[in-house]
């Protein structure tokens, strides 16, 4: 996540939690959940509101969370009632720690130049076999949509980032229309990746 981003984030952290967390995400949760074992570790990567670490956790997943907005931290620690780490996609340093990774319109954040380590970086935390699932606003490209930096991402465009990233393969890629009510226009393209052993 950018400063500019970031501070995006800090100044709109309520609005935004109000605006998503009780998005009803049941039908992604399915695809990636069926993919991994019971009671597994989790991280979710970027997990803003806190609305999917909670849920995953409910189904008695060892959940691990962070997100990079200090003002978004606090509040998903009090929606779950769980820490959250504060903390960028570029300074993860764990490694073989989790079965699955959701990281669910966060990695979109990431400028285009620092994509492919970023998801090396999500490989290295994974266990081989693990699972990681992300989602990037269709389309190609980098822009700015007030105040917020996005990197979007097609078909292509995603074959081209993991053509950077040995070790990742696709499981399946699929779009969806926003799931916010009044935003389904709005697509989406989704992915599920497998750590190769």
């Amino acid at each position: 996540m950018t400063y500019r981003t970031q501070d995006y984030y800090n100044q709109n952290a309520d609005v935004f939690f109000d605006d998503t967390v009780e998005v009803d995400m049941k039908p992604l949760y399915a695809r990636f959940l069926k993919l991994l074992a019971d009671h597994v570790a989790i991280l979710d990567a970027g997990c803003g509101s806190g609305r999917d670490a909670l849920a995953f956790a409910k189904l008695g997943y060892s959940v691990t969370a962070f997100d990079a907005s200090p003002a978004l931290v606090a509040l998903a620690e009090r929606h779950t009632g769980q820490p959250v780490h504060c903390l960028r996609f570029q300074d993860m340093t764990w490694q073989q720690q989790f079965d699955g990774i959701w990281a669910c319109a966060s990695l979109l954040h990431v400028p285009g130049e620092e994509l492919p380590d970023v998801m090396g970086r999500l490989r290295a935390a994974l266990k081989p076999g693990g699972i990681l699932y992300a989602s990037f606003k269709y389309g190609s490209g980098e822009r700015e949509h007030q105040g917020r930096r996005f990197t979007d991402l097609d078909e292509p465009g995603l074959a081209g980032l993991l053509a950077q990233v040995p070790g990742l393969v696709p499981v399946e890629t699929w779009t969806t229309g926003d799931l916010r009510p009044g935003r389904e226009s709005e697509r989406w393209l989704n992915t599920l990746l497998r750590r190769t052993a």
